[in-house]
């Protein structure tokens, strides 16, 4: 049972910005360095100066990029470029932007609100992609010094009715209290739902409800954390707590503006690993067929994945190649004997488990650590590496579709990192989430 509550945000105040858009964010974890110093240049309230900020050499226990997070967010209420909202809400949340696979525009609709955390045995939230001790150690760190919830948990929710989608449109008749276009130049548009028969109505529909996690994996099992370090903190805790509380944007995984993007694998510093020599190893396992360029290879792995073979793009040396399994019996020899089927043939798995495991001979921990591999969303930037030299090898991957997401979660599986790329991202910095000592929410 999903059980969901407005809550009072805290956001940017509309007055003190010519636009909202100098102080959004992508979520923390696409925040390169590069793309860091243009948000500090955008505006010296941009969000990722709380949750991606510098780093320096002269960092001290008292003086840190999480300190100086801290710092940040008060001197920001202090001086009203955030302010709180005097009523808890809802957030009803549009996603308006352009499809990079298709060029058309389409609208993404969901809703933001406080979710009562629950460990993923009790079967209310699902994940479906597995995580790393790194980033998890990372975000605690931060919400320990912020105690705010800063980003949003992307879930997924069913609703063939479009039951709560159709009940916020009513209240999206009016201009938004929120708006900011993001990096790729989608606009986001948020508006405070307060109407107590709304709500009631929206926590309704989604009690009968489970949840899978699309992206934020790291922050859910962080809010856990932080969520037994308070209760173990505070013995006379209740549930009204907000620590036992984290924010979430759900969108339903009926809704049509739903886009899943392949992420491919960049394969580099292999040494000793040639091309024509990965190939040949590969025909033990897959029927190998050079195909004219990159547009006809993304066809006939579409074409594959509709007639439900097992098929991944791969390109060097200047050649395109479809790589088709010969037969799911060959996942035997590379796949836990337990392990569902449906995880099995899944295209992620058999590329890393068959190729990168298997024919490459990587270990689970190197790719982990990303020795040699690198994940890219654009098929043209990834050839464009290996054509400069700046990669060996790229592998080509159908996107994963919506369906496989939801039954690899019922499953209790979880997919290898990078399995699922939903676009466009949640951007950070529209509504925050208090979650400090003292705070409730009903």
């Amino acid at each position: 049972m999903a059980i969901i509550a407005p809550f009072r945000g805290v956001r940017y105040n509309p007055s003190k910005f010519d636009t909202l858009s100098v102080t959004v964010s992508q979520p923390y974890d696409k925040i390169t360095d590069k793309l860091r110093e243009r948000y500090y240049g955008l505006s010296d309230h941009n969000i990722a100066r709380i949750i991606k900020g510098r780093v320096s050499e002269s960092d001290t226990e008292a003086d840190n990029q999480y300190t100086r997070a801290r710092k940040y967010y008060e001197d920001w209420l202090r001086d009203q470029a955030l302010i709180r909202d005097k009523e808890p809400a809802i957030y009803a949340y549009d996603q308006e932007y352009k499809r990079p696979d298709t060029g058309t525009t389409a609208t993404r609709q969901g809703f933001t609100a406080a979710l009562q955390l629950t460990e993923f045995a009790e079967g209310v939230v699902l994940p479906h992609e597995k995580t790393l001790s790194g980033p998890k150690a990372d975000r605690l760190n931060l919400l320990r010094a912020t105690q705010v919830h800063m980003g949003q948990i992307f879930m997924l929710y069913p609703d063939p009715q479009n039951a709560v989608n159709n009940l916020l449109a009513e209240h999206k008749d009016r201009a938004p209290d929120i708006e900011a276009n993001d990096d790729f130049g989608d606009t986001h548009r948020v508006w405070a739902v307060t109407d107590q028969s709304a709500v009631t109505r929206v926590r309704e529909e989604m009690r009968a409800k489970s949840l899978v996690i699309a992206d934020g994996h790291h922050r859910y099992e962080t809010a856990l954390n932080y969520r037994s370090e308070m209760r173990e903190k505070l013995s006379a805790w209740t549930e009204e707590d907000a620590f036992n509380w984290v924010m979430v944007t759900l969108v339903s995984m009926d809704d049509p503006g739903l886009v899943i993007l392949p992420t491919h694998r960049v394969m580099h510093s292999l040494a000793g690993k040639t091309v024509s020599g990965v190939v040949e190893a590969a025909r033990e396992f897959f029927e190998v067929e050079e195909v004219a360029g990159k547009d006809e290879l993304t066809k006939r792995m579409a074409q594959a994945a509709f007639g439900a073979k097992q098929a991944v793009g791969l390109y060097g040396d200047g050649k395109f190649r479809l790589l088709t399994l010969h037969t799911p019996a060959v996942l035997d020899r590379f796949v836990e004997a337990d392990r569902a089927l449906e995880y099995k043939l899944l295209d992620v798995t058999i590329l890393h488990s068959v190729l990168i495991e298997g024919v490459l001979g990587l270990t689970k921990e190197s790719v982990a650590k990303q020795e040699n591999i690198k994940y890219v969303r654009s098929a043209d930037e990834a050839v464009e590496m290996v054509d400069s030299g700046d990669a060996d090898f790229v592998f080509l991957l159908n996107p994963t579709r919506i369906e496989q997401v939801k039954t690899i979660a019922q499953k209790r599986e979880r997919m290898p990192q990078k399995s699922t790329d939903f676009f466009p991202k949640l951007i950070t910095g529209l509504v925050l989430c208090p979650v400090e000592e003292g705070e409730k929410i009903a």
